[in-house]
């Protein structure tokens, strides 16, 4: 377990103000912040655990230049690099305050990128969850490493998950940041009214894809899961050359805590809103 007496290094000095004093006493906690629903907020502490914060991490990163031949299909690597380092740096400092809250994990992440206009090479990564700790007699719920899961499940899927056997034991991430080589003008104009697939752009997006997927599968494999769920794709391009796109992948990686896995029976519900 952490050692909750030392306070995280890389933190304002506010936010470790902000939770010492949410933190309290083993006996008495005080107040928590969430931004789960009432759903949610209810799921979750059917299913054993007691959200006590609302945490966060951030980071404004430069993002260097790359430059990238017209015509050749490539990963921009400083590119990829700083992107992926960025998220980290965020998901780091979010993980520092569910420790200072002596948490055993968080659900609900979020992961943002915003353009800052102080510098077209200036981004902010923003990571926000909302921290929980099992009840007693739950058994431990950290990770292989000693830190608290991360998890982008709702409250309704973090539920369950763990009622069918499943535990969540970390957020995991890939992207690739890629060049999309240019057609030349005499393939331009050989296609010409005629239908016919691009296939050199074809391959450049299916391989960036596929190396950001191969990542997220990578740090899956780092944290001993048996598999991700929820896994997204997006992509985005920030501020960069119109041929020069990113794709991220995120989902997350889950272990079984049981043999048997009893899948809960769907019920039909009717809803009474208008």
């Amino acid at each position: 377990m952490p050692n909750n007496n030392q306070p995280p290094v890389d933190l304002p000095v506010h936010a470790r103000e902000r939770l010492s004093a949410m933190r309290g006493t083993p006996e008495h906690r005080t107040l928590f912040t969430s931004d789960l629903s009432v759903n949610e907020f209810l799921l979750v502490k059917e299913s054993g655990f007691e959200p006590v914060g609302l945490v966060l991490g951030s980071s404004i990163y430069h993002i260097g230049f790359q430059q990238s031949a017209w015509s050749k299909n490539m990963e921009m690597t400083v590119l990829t690099q700083a992107m992926y380092h960025a998220r980290e740096l965020a998901m780091t400092r979010m993980e520092e305050e569910a420790d200072a809250l002596g948490a055993d994990g968080i659900i609900g992440v979020r992961l943002k990128v915003k353009r800052l206009d102080w510098s077209d090479d200036l981004a902010e990564f923003v990571a926000i969850g909302t921290a929980v700790v099992a009840n007693e007699g739950h058994g431990t719920f950290r990770t292989v490493h000693n830190k608290p899961f991360t998890s982008e499940l709702s409250g309704q899927d973090f539920w369950t998950l763990l009622k069918a056997g499943y535990r969540p034991v970390g957020l995991v991430m890939g992207n690739c940041v890629y060049h999309v080589a240019h057609q030349g003008f005499g393939q331009w104009f050989s296609n010409l009214g005629q239908n016919v697939e691009m296939t050199n752009f074809t391959q450049a997006l299916y391989d960036a894809r596929e190396l950001a997927m191969e990542r997220m599968q990578a740090e899956a494999t780092h944290l001993q899961a048996e598999g991700i769920v929820g896994v997204d794709i997006h992509e985005g391009s920030y501020g960069w050359s119109s041929h020069v796109i990113e794709f991220f992948t995120v989902g997350t990686a889950v272990i079984a805590m049981r043999a048997d896995h009893h899948i809960p029976t769907p019920q039909l519900v009717l809803t009474v809103n208008d």
